[in-house]
């Protein structure tokens, strides 16, 4: 099994190290500390190593941090974890805060009079201190860079990532890391810049063409890289993590240096130097304005090339969806032969993964599988132990949240299912949920438009029945990458333009906590729409999810005539080009899942 179901949170342990970490502050002249979910790559997904804000509350959630000051410390979550943060920390140490709606500055105005605030410099972003910073102007709070705290009394803290990295073929890449690094560093040289600095794990892969395994469920290899303007690439990384094949693959214009010799590297770069304000550690900008070295800001330079696919990766991704389809509708097949009461979410967890194991192409998981019934749906990231199992009962809904990292793609899909007869009222919020995942799925939108444009279209039809969910529309996606990517998404607070060859999620849902929760889920491709009309060029979304919804939970005489036919259609096309790739019995149920809407 790639997925396990040991508890990683353990509120107990919380308040013996909330109270080690008020010492260590109070030895060293501090009023408060920052600990943020981010490692020194600002990824989302952290190793063992770099899980210090689990570490310290017993909050597992993949955003948000934590303030420790003398008298309180405030771990701040998104609308995603607002229910999960309750059942992991201790409520009698630990104060939730909404974020963003509360914003850290204000928090720590209104909690701190005075005193010195520490924080990681390798750990925050020039952009996120400089919104702190402002935020403290004219107050008696400062904020100071200093040594990591939670490292200082974190006694058995892991040892870092040292997986191995191995070569992706440029026939699944679509282009050579050569052309790449010669494309990008022609940008460098049109901007007037010597070098940028990439400080991303699924940046450093996508522009040299390798995978790796240093952290969990993300194929990707940690380390630091430097491209300069004349298509040489320093890569600093440890170099157990490379065998000679992939050394090969980097070929000469690849220079292989230890992690510690990249500040070093730093001060003797010529400028400008481009950095990330918004991805890169805040460290990397004071070690370049301590040499005297000129900064260029600007975005990661592989960051928008990665997100905009090529032909060679869209083919990938369609291959992965078709594969990972068919296993997917294995599984619901097996899943409704059940016998009521048999199954448990860890046991329903196992399966699923069976079922993608046994396309013998399976990598890895693209994240642990939310799999959440009943009142656990309503935990948006819930990730079930052996502590938290429950028994699927009658009569309710389960809601699964999975997906798979294949060589030539990654999937993440959504499906919310009916066990029994779950209520008049959960199909009423399971078709508006399904409304708006068709309102983008159909959506045509002129070109220069943002994620956040297109997200009311999610949401309309729960907002005219006074509901809502509080997370984004959808997320960026990968190829054979990481499961979130940026800058993509489809969010209110998205204001990057969606281009040709974005993938995203398009997963609205909705949440009743202690009693359900909802989530429909297919991955978009952005493409050039046909011409139409006056022929202003507009774009539009192809689906890359074959799966069924549940035909159980649609109120068939809300929809418009038009949902109707986008569903029927949809329904159509999943039975063309899953249908052949079944079983006889899957095939079967597929065929009656896949029947037109009456």
């Amino acid at each position: 099994m790639f997925q396990s179901f040991e508890s990683h949170a353990d509120p107990a342990q919380g308040a013996p190290r909330l109270a080690a970490l008020r010492v260590a502050l109070a030895q060293a002249g501090l009023a408060g500390f920052i600990v943020p979910r981010a490692d020194v790559h600002q990824g989302e997904y952290v190793a063992a190593r770099d899980e210090r804000l689990q570490w310290l509350t017993g909050f597992t959630g993949s955003a948000g941090f934590c303030i420790v000051l003398p008298d309180v410390a405030g771990v701040f979550i998104d609308g995603r974890y607002r229910t999960q943060v309750k059942s992991q920390v201790d409520l009698a140490h630990f104060t939730p805060v909404p974020w963003p709606e509360e914003k850290p500055g204000p928090w720590l105005r209104t909690h701190l009079a005075n005193g010195v605030v520490g924080f990681d410099p390798w750990l925050h972003t020039a952009e996120e201190m400089d919104r702190l910073e402002a935020a403290l102007q004219g107050s008696a709070v400062a904020l100071r860079a200093v040594p990591n705290m939670v490292d200082a009394i974190w006694a058995d803290q892991p040892a870092p990532p040292v997986g191995r990295a191995f070569v992706h073929p440029d026939a699944l890449a679509g282009e050579s890391s050569a052309d790449k690094r010669a494309r990008l560093a022609e940008g460098l040289r049109r901007a007037g810049q010597r070098a940028a600095v990439i400080t991303l794990p699924d940046s450093l892969c996508w522009l040299l063409n390798i995978r790796g395994a240093d952290v969990p469920r993300n194929p990707v290899m940690q380390g630091f890289a430097i491209l300069h303007d004349d298509a040489r690439v320093t890569l600093f990384a440890e170099g157990a993590k490379l065998d000679e094949a992939t050394r090969a693959h980097l070929g000469p214009q690849v220079t292989l240096r230890p992690v510690n010799a990249f500040v070093p590297a730093l001060h003797t770069l010529p400028g400008p130097v481009r950095v990330d304000r918004s991805t890169a550690p805040l460290a990397i900008s004071r070690e370049l304005e301590e040499a005297g070295i000129a900064i260029d800001w600007g975005d990661d330079p592989c960051r928008l090339p990665k997100a905009c696919k090529n032909e060679g990766e869209l083919q990938g991704m369609r291959a992965a969806h078709l594969r990972d389809g068919a296993a997917m509708v294995e599984f619901l097949c097996w899943l409704d032969r059940q016998p009521a009461g048999s199954q448990t979410e860890i046991s329903v967890t196992r399966a699923l993964e069976g079922f993608r194991r046994a396309t013998n192409a399976l990598h890895d998981l693209s994240f642990d599988t939310i799999c959440g019934s009943g009142p656990h749906g309503a935990i948006i990231h819930y990730r079930v132990t052996e502590a938290t199992d429950r028994r699927l009962g009658q009569d309710e809904l389960l809601l699964i949240d999975s997906g798979a990292q294949y060589a030539d793609g990654t999937t993440d899909i959504t499906r919310t299912l009916a066990i029994g007869d779950p209520g008049e009222e959960a199909r009423a919020c399971y078709t508006r949920v399904l409304q708006g995942l068709i309102a983008i799925s159909r959506a045509r939108f002129p070109q220069g438009l943002a994620g956040r444009d297109l997200d009311p279209l999610a949401r309309f039809a729960l907002w005219v029945a006074g509901q809502d969910f509080d997370h984004g529309t959808g997320h960026g996606v990968g190829a054979f990458l990481s499961v979130h990517e940026g800058p993509q998404r489809i969010s209110r607070i998205s204001e990057v333009p969606l281009q040709p060859g974005m993938i995203l999620s398009n997963e609205p849902g909705y949440y009743r906590e202690g009693a359900f929760g909802i989530r429909l889920e297919n991955l978009i491709a952005v493409r050039e729409a046909p011409a139409l009309g006056d022929n202003r060029a507009q774009y539009c979304f192809e689906t890359l999810t074959f799966v069924p919804f549940d035909r159980r939970l649609i109120v068939i005489p809300v929809l418009s005539a038009a949902e109707r036919d986008w569903i029927d259609a949809y329904h159509a096309e999943v039975l063309a080009r899953i249908g052949p790739r079944l079983g006889p019995e899957a095939r079967d149920w597929l065929t009656k899942a896949c029947a037109p809407l009456v």
